[in-house]
């Protein structure tokens, strides 16, 4: 039985479903030029102007062979080629093919020397058509940019992006598997100075158009550098009100006071690496007591004022069962815990030499996420309640539109490629706990045509504003909203993320205070964002989504798309190695070395106390063994370790069986292995 205000608010449905037939007719009568806001040299785009890459299936892509990429990369790195011909010539490209074929879709793609390549894109079609279908299209083209945006084939070339990325270090206190950047394993340190950490800030607020962004500082472990609480605050002074910290908690978890000056210097988001519920489903890290670290870390963080972003790098057959367990963890804390951003294995860095067999045994793409989702928690339908992250991107324009001309920032705007970031949103009451995925009791696809509509007139603030307004009035289903849910809450909730009216929720600008953090957190709602960010690498490398890119990463040889940078051409390594900060030789004779929490040593912690909820039978007390079943190896290591034996066996076969000597063979290999256990633990 529903409440009486319920059958109130579906008669306010009705009304504005009448109103907004009038307001649309009058609305699209004349409607007004667009125009150029301060933060842009071109104007608003119209809906019908925005650009679209070829979608659908089948089509051709332009992609890289897996294995031309390395060998032109290694020549690079020795002198042997110039970096410019990664600005002048399309090095290790090939074409590839968007096939659908046994009820899955697929990139194949073929190299005249190294043969065929196959990778799954999507275990879903429909859930991929849906995502490709609802793309409102790219952002207003990048301009003023020509210094930053110089990489040939991976030129970022739309929007501005909403995560500027500025690894500080590559240094790192753990030795994880997988690991993007390869951290710690190099055999140099590539670490920013200050002078060239407020350069990148400096030129990054240079391009246009000039959007709000998050600031991500990254790493290795980005609290290893010594820059670190300077760069948060210097981040927040040239006028970016979102800064980041991509974490392993260590330094969080073992220092309530280090999280407070973190605060103090302007922090409002950790991007806390988050596997697992439980130190088992964390135990491929290799650190003994890594769960209690995180809980810990978010304990300290959140009390001082930060919010926590659990960032989980999901890889099939070693924690992908654990996506319902971490939903159910951020239900079950929603005041803790506004989002969760899964991230799907790609396979670069320390991986980038997988094997076949143990590629698609552990590939997991965007649709595994939503399904897993559904299978694991029940919530939300793949194909109705998931949406490309670009999706939002009308409503930033609607944003745009009502803040006006004067505006000195455009409001962030996620304008990435549909197959590169999805997500669904659910909303949380933190009294109760109920949830229900927005998209149940709110016509998404209507309700994006209709701000569409509102967008391409043009009008002023307050004419916009009203159009919205009656916009999610008729898109709304009070009978499929929480049971304490209010139209009037939902209205106040699209106030508060896009800053409409002016209302004070709790300033976010470089004059937040303790008091604008606890009333933004006062809110009764938790909009829950459950993102799916996959990262390309080389065997699904597509250009379309590079050069729309919305993660550009900020370094002294410009801004380059995150896939570009960590994967694609591998301009990471290229950049590091021509701006190497020191040897691992030299660093420690003058440095010392930093601690590394590796072999499942244990952190160290004041306490392990946390006030975080962990219902019965959700923590892990075992971690998932379906490749040991399999007998595949969970990781580049584990594969190293079984090629080693083999070459062993054969060793040893040649000189017992076949009475062969062959001693110096076996003093090889011995060399090599102590060379590997230095190689992993040392550094």
């Amino acid at each position: 039985m529903h409440k009486p205000v319920k059958y109130a608010e579906k008669l306010a449905t009705y009304a504005a479903s009448a109103a907004w037939t009038v307001f649309d007719t009058v609305n699209r009568i004349g409607r007004n030029p667009s125009f150029t806001p301060r933060w842009s040299d071109q104007p608003l785009l119209k809906s019908w102007e925005k650009q679209k890459p070829p979608l659908g299936w089948p089509r051709e892509t332009d992609s890289l062979c897996p294995k031309c990429v390395p060998a032109i990369r290694k020549q690079i790195l020795d002198g042997e080629l110039p970096v410019e011909v990664l600005r002048r010539e399309k090095v290790g490209e090939i074409k590839a093919q968007i096939v659908q074929r046994d009820g899955k879709i697929l990139m194949v793609k073929e190299c005249p020397t190294h043969g065929r390549f196959e990778d799954v894109m999507s275990i879903d079609p429909a859930f991929y058509a849906h995502i490709e279908k609802v793309f409102p299209g790219r952002d207003i083209r990048a301009h003023n940019d020509e210094k930053l945006h110089d990489h040939g084939s991976s030129t970022v070339t739309h929007g501005r992006g909403s995560v500027l990325t500025i690894d500080l270090t590559n240094r790192c206190n753990m030795m994880c598997d997988p690991c993007f950047m390869d951290a710690n394993q190099v055999g140099f340190v590539h670490e920013l100075s200050w002078e060239e950490i407020k350069t990148l800030l400096d030129n990054a607020i240079s391009i246009k158009p000039r959007r709000q962004m998050s600031v991500q500082f990254s790493g290795g472990e980005p609290t290893l550098s010594p820059y670190f609480l300077d760069a948060v605050r210097y981040a927040r002074q040239v006028g970016y009100n979102s800064v980041q910290a991509a974490t392993n908690g260590i330094e969080f978890a073992k220092s309530p006071e280090f999280c407070k000056q973190a605060a103090e210097a302007g922090l409002r988001y950790a991007y806390l690496q988050f596997d697992g519920i439980g130190n088992a489903a964390n135990s491929h890290r290799h650190v003994g007591n890594l769960f209690d670290v995180k809980l810990r870390a978010i304990e300290n963080l959140w009390s001082n004022g930060v919010d926590i972003v659990p960032v989980i790098t999901l890889v099939n057959g070693v924690n992908n069962e654990q996506v319902g367990r971490i939903v159910q963890f951020a239900l079950d804390n929603p005041k803790r815990i506004p989002f969760l951003s899964f991230q799907p294995v790609s396979f670069t860095g320390r991986d980038e030499e997988v094997t076949d067999e143990r590629r698609q045994a552990q590939r997991y793409t965007l649709s595994h996420l939503a399904h897993d989702v559904k299978k694991q928690t029940g919530l939300g339908e793949p194909a109705r309640d998931w949406f490309p992250i670009s999706f939002m991107s009308t409503f930033s324009d609607w944003s745009d539109l009502v803040k006006g001309p004067a505006a000195d920032w455009g409001q962030l705007s996620c304008g990435c490629h549909p197959n590169c970031g999805v997500g669904m949103g659910v909303m949380v009451d933190k009294e109760t706990k109920e949830a229900r995925p927005v998209t149940q009791f709110l016509n998404a696809d209507r309700l994006a045509e209709d701000v569409k509509r509102v967008n391409d007139a043009a009008r002023g603030k307050w004419l916009s504003v009203f159009g919205m307004a009656l916009a999610v009035i008729r898109n709304y289903d009070p009978f499929q909203s929480p049971t304490h849910l209010r139209l009037t809450d939902l209205l106040k909730k699209f106030d508060k993320t896009f800053g409409a009216t002016g209302r004070n929720y709790g300033r976010v600008d470089a004059t937040r205070t303790r008091s604008d953090i606890d009333l933004r957190r006062a809110d009764r709602w938790n909009f829950l964002f459950i993102a799916g960010m996959w990262f390309q690498d080389l065997f699904n490398y597509d250009f379309r989504r590079t050069e729309q890119c919305i993660i550009p990463y900020a370094t002294q040889e410009g801004e380059i798309s995150f896939c570009a940078y960590n994967t694609g051409i591998g301009w990471r390594n290229i950049v590091e190695k021509m701006h190497m900060t020191a040897t691992l030789t030299k660093w420690y004779e003058e440095r010392g070395r930093h601690e590394i929490f590796a072999g499942n040593k244990e952190v160290p912690l004041a306490s392990a106390g946390h006030s975080m909820v962990l219902r019965e039978g959700i923590v892990t007390l075992e971690e998932q063994k379906d490749l040991d079943r399999l007998g595949i190896a969970k990781t580049a290591r584990d594969e190293k370790l079984r090629a080693r034996d083999d070459r062993r066996m054969a060793t040893l076969y040649r000189q017992h069986v076949l009475k062969e000597q062959p001693a110096t063979e076996l003093v090889k290999i011995q060399r090599a292995e102590e060379r590997e256990e230095v190689g992993t633990f040392g550094d």
